[in-house]
């Protein structure tokens, strides 16, 4: 098994820190852009897609500012990986900025980003941004 890659990548949301909060936070909200359903159970977030599911621990979050996540299967393997959704208004410009942090296997590195830009897309739709 090859070692994960760890990427980052930032977009610049015309919304408020309130808004993003609700659709990154909360199961409802991620189930609007980034998966089918969610469910919360303590620590663990289920994402449901296509029939197919996958869990993921909650490593922590703020309330407007970030949450991370480390998905079951990585967790299983052994692996140091996490997915964070980090955002902050930027002072300048006073948009919204967001920073995604996660893990591909480097052969699927190219994949997992332009997934990330797509996924990204979607929530700029969904809130208007």
């Amino acid at each position: 098994m090859s070692e994960k890659v760890k990427f980052e990548q930032e977009y610049l949301l015309k919304t408020s820190p309130k808004v993003l909060n609700s659709m990154v936070m909360t199961p409802s909200g991620l189930s609007e852009w980034f998966s089918d359903d969610v469910n919360v159970k303590e620590d663990i977030y289920t994402f449901y897609w296509d029939g197919s599911e996958e869990k993921a621990r909650l490593l922590g979050k703020k309330a407007n500012q970030f949450i991370k996540l480390r998905w079951l299967e990585d967790e299983e393997d052994g692996e140091d990986t996490f997915l964070e959704i980090h955002f902050e208004v930027d002072p300048m410009t006073k948009a919204v900025v967001l920073n995604l942090t996660s893990f591909a296997d480097e052969d699927e590195l190219e994949e997992t980003q332009l997934y990330w830009e797509n996924t990204i897309n979607e929530l700029k739709r969904v809130i208007g941004a």
